[in-house]
């Protein structure tokens, strides 16, 4: 009942975007707080041995064996919940936005389930490439159909809006463009969430760029390098959900990890920070603000296409880096845990000034 009234009349109590912004980041953050500790009781008990670890990562992490994971079943409620109370229901932008962050998480989710469920090395890599990339690209091709479809009249239709005002036509590749927009994020936030607390921080300065680019977005004269959305207003309780809830969960993500996000909440952030970019016509600023998240894949993609290409010609695999992706490489190198995520997090922070100098100027 009290779902129902939030639903029907939370465009009249909650008018302006900044006021669903706050009540939803309050209620998200608040969720986690609350919940947080339960639910990880909850999975202790339910996966008993926890999170297997990989073979391909160093050594130090067999510390971590035990550790619950699927932590992103309670960051995905703490943004559902409070998106549904606080943002219009009405505007369709909000539940685009929180249709990626589900059928992502349920991709994730599947994922981690097999992982937990066998506790063997070889399961350890959850669903296979192949049927990933067949989810991944449904999943995709329904999205970018729905975001195309909120895009106003005065924009070209299946587009993509470079600097400087210039907006380029795709036809048919614009589903190919989703496609490493969306889950090219999905993927990067996936490979990123490999130390204790670093996804959360590398995120939360993308967050500020893309709530800075929906402010934008839905104020005339405010940033003339973005495009007037006024249908976007429907993504800030949805936003301010997203930031509340990644904070509440770096209180039990920092290091030591009480709990980890698994796939379903790492895979259903990235399809999200995809997908509300692509909403806001700012794919190329996100790209820059999630940079750290890009070297981070790019380390990765490097690292195994050059182990293939070596053994090809000379018989034997090489590497480019110590061990991939990026952040192992440095732990490899002797750096410690802290001093990785922190370092990454200030170089994130440096990414994400650059996109906003980019988002005001270019």
């Amino acid at each position: 009942m009290l779902t129902s009234f939030f639903l029907s009349h939370g465009a009249t109590f909650f008018a302006s975007g900044w006021t669903q912004f706050a009540a939803a980041f309050g209620l998200a953050f608040l969720i986690m707080l609350f919940f947080g500790r339960p639910f990880i009781r909850a999975m202790h008990r339910w996966q008993k041995r926890g999170q297997p670890i990989s073979e391909n990562v160093p050594e130090s992490h067999r510390k971590k064996s035990g550790t619950p994971t699927m932590g992103g079943l309670l960051l995905i409620s703490a943004i559902l919940i409070p998106s549904l109370l606080f943002m219009p229901p009405s505007n369709p932008t909000g539940w685009i936005a929180l249709l990626s962050l589900v059928m992502f998480g349920i991709i994730g989710f599947i994922d981690d389930y097999k992982k937990v469920s066998s506790q063997s090395a070889k399961a350890a890599n959850g669903l296979s490439p192949s049927t990933r990339l067949v989810a991944e690209a449904v999943c995709v091709v329904i999205l970018a159909y729905l975001i195309n479809k909120t895009i106003p009249l005065y924009i070209p239709e299946l587009s993509l809006a470079l600097p400087f005002g210039i907006t380029w036509q795709l036809g048919l590749l614009y589903y190919v463009f989703a496609y490493f927009v969306i889950a090219g994020s999905a993927n990067a936030t996936n490979i990123t969430d490999g130390l204790d607390g670093m996804l959360a921080k590398l995120y939360m300065p993308v967050l500020v760029v893309l709530v800075v680019a929906l402010y934008g977005a839905t104020r005339i004269g405010f940033m003339d390098t973005v495009m007037f959305l006024p249908g976007a207003s429907g993504l800030y309780a949805v936003l301010g959900a997203a930031f509340g809830a990644v904070l509440g969960f770096l209180w039990f993500n920092a290091k030591p990890a009480s709990i980890f996000m698994g796939d379903v909440g790492s895979l259903a952030l990235g399809g999200f920070m995809g997908t509300v970019a692509m909403l806001l016509k700012s794919e190329i600023i996100m790209a820059i603000a999630a940079g750290m998240m890009v070297l981070i894949l790019l380390s990765s993609f490097i690292q195994t296409m050059y182990f293939k290409a070596s053994r090809k010609i000379t018989g034997t695999g090489r590497r480019v880096f110590l061990r991939a992706p990026l952040h192992h490489h440095f732990e490899e190198l002797g750096w410690p845990e802290t001093k990785i995520v922190d370092r990454f997090f200030i170089a994130s922070i440096l990414f994400s000034g650059l996109a906003l100098v980019l988002l005001k100027f270019a």
